[in-house]
């Protein structure tokens, strides 16, 4: 059994091509480079689903986070097939639930309200990160 390190992992959807994938991955990189750098990491999605040794290395060494942009649960489904241990998953198109009509923007550029719900979903994974990995870990 692989040890597990302090470290939280993140992982978004790709979401190519979908302004809720684009959320996803804002999400992912406003907490790892911004609010936890050193307490969080990332990695691509396509590595874990090509069956990388270090992916699956890391998914099975961290708890992890996904953070999906539809119901489809891309990041979800293959952490749990690669043996990791999911701590929380957080889908982007529930946050749009209670703002019905809301304009997130484009598969490029995120809208103020994008920019809000980035802001909300990245809260909400800040606080499971500090609860996994106190720093004086």
């Amino acid at each position: 059994m692989a040890q597990v390190e302090s470290k939280a992992l993140l992982i978004p959807c790709s979401g190519i091509g979908k302004v809720h994938g684009l959320i996803a991955r804002e999400v992912v990189y406003r907490v790892v480079e911004e609010l936890f750098p050193g307490r969080a990491d990332t990695l691509c999605l396509a590595l874990l689903v090509k069956g990388d040794e270090q992916a699956l290395a890391a998914v099975r060494s961290h708890p992890c986070i996904t953070v999906d942009g539809c119901p489809r649960l891309c990041a979800y489904k293959n952490v749990e097939l690669a043996g990791g241990r999911i701590e929380q998953s957080l889908r982007v198109v529930d946050a749009f639930k209670e703002r019905k009509g809301a304009q997130p923007g484009t598969a490029t550029a995120l809208t103020e309200q994008g920019w809000q719900v980035t802001e909300l979903l990245a809260d909400q994974v800040a606080a499971q990160v500090r609860r996994l990995c106190p720093e004086e870990a």
